[in-house]
């Protein structure tokens, strides 16, 4: 149980588990989630949810139900409460593939046993995720023991194609279909296609071919735990993140080439010449002298923006200068090259005003 109340303790200031959990989740279209807890943490997840996919300019209403714990659940126990929440997500329409059973602080502060609820004989995959962020866990938590949840579904697959899967895209971000759209052009450099978005629009019986690809391509180095787990269960091996930054993405195709035993060296020549040309739709910025700043104040810059903010401008033959023209760093990391082409529109934009390549 974290229980230091030190601001210097920053899991206590890294988000919810249970939303990190639902931003996951609900992405399996025919899936029911059911948080079990008070009312308000379903409300609460529901406005956020609801209201980040409709600025991705989606209308899905994610699948969401509470077992309403009232005072007398907290001191009596809430596990007759979730049965009858199951029971209703059962009788839904249109009825549901799996559930997902996301335990909140209070039920395992004072013990439910989620975990044997659903694992009664219900008809479909019933499954408990542990999400109860008071006893230790943050947003990362949940996205992390979301993964691993749906992973139970599938099995170790018969035939293993030329194929990837992408495990943890960040869900709540803009543009987060732009960004598999680069990873999916990167791959195609060396005939690999996609197998799986694990998880992103899926339905419950995709997860099935998740053992069937050559590689998992985490989306961030914070998911290896995810990326061992997958690695046990499948024996498929992983590349910790998606590639970022002008020799990142060289170093990318060259490291999934090696995993699935394809020649990159074509491949990583051929990204090379395309990054040129992109660099060259920039020309006009040569010379221009440009500061890297923290997106936030209050955050210290991040090593690993300032050294892809820092390769951009050389390329480009700007001066880093602590007086020139202030530039925020990226955040999160842009993907790609197809990321640093958005990231460098953005920096015309403040260097010369206008925008355009």
């Amino acid at each position: 149980m974290n229980s230091n109340p030190s601001p210097s303790n920053s899991s206590r200031f890294e988000g919810c588990t249970l939303t990190g959990a639902l931003s996951v989740l609900t992405q399996v279209r025919d899936a029911v989630c059911i948080v079990h807890g008070p009312s308000g943490c379903t409300h609460h997840n529901f406005s956020l949810l609801h209201a980040t996919i409709l600025a991705n300019d989606c209308v899905e209403v994610p699948r969401l139900l509470s077992t309403r714990l009232t005072e007398n659940d907290i001191i009596f126990g809430g596990e007759e409460a979730l049965e009858k929440t199951i029971a209703r997500a059962l009788v839904s329409s249109p009825p549901p593939a799996s559930i997902f059973v996301l335990s909140t602080c209070i039920v395992e502060t004072i013990g439910d046993d989620t975990a044997a609820v659903c694992a009664r004989p219900w008809g479909v995959p019933v499954i408990a995720v542990p999400t109860a962020g008071f006893l230790g866990g943050v947003f990362e938590t949940g996205i992390r023991n979301a993964l691993s949840s749906v992973a139970s579904l599938a099995s170790p697959a018969a035939e293993v194609t030329l194929a990837a899967n992408l495990v943890g895209e960040k869900n709540l971000e803009y543009g987060v279909d732009e960004n598999a759209a680069e990873i999916a052009r990167l791959l195609s450099r060396l005939g690999i296609g996609i197998n799986l978005r694990f998880v992103r629009g899926i339905a419950t019986e995709d997860a099935g071919r998740l053992g069937a690809a050559a590689v998992n391509i985490l989306r961030e180095p914070s998911l290896r735990p995810v990326g061992e787990d997958l690695l046990r269960r499948f024996k498929t091996p992983y590349v910790d993140s998606f590639p970022a930054g002008l020799t990142g993405t060289c170093r990318f195709l060259e490291e999934v080439g090696r995993i699935c035993g394809v020649d990159a060296s074509e491949a990583v020549e051929e990204e090379r010449a395309y990054q040129a040309e992109m660099l060259s739709r920039f020309s006009d910025l040569s010379g221009s002298r440009v500061c890297f700043r923290s997106p936030h104040p209050m955050l210290d810059p991040d090593p690993a923006a300032e050294g892809i903010s820092t390769e951009c401008a050389e390329a480009l033959g700007l001066t880093v200068d602590p007086e020139g023209t202030a530039i925020p760093l990226p955040y999160p990391a842009p993907v790609g090259t197809a990321g640093l082409r958005r990231m460098l529109n953005r920096w015309r934009v403040l260097v010369r005003g206008k925008g355009r390549g």
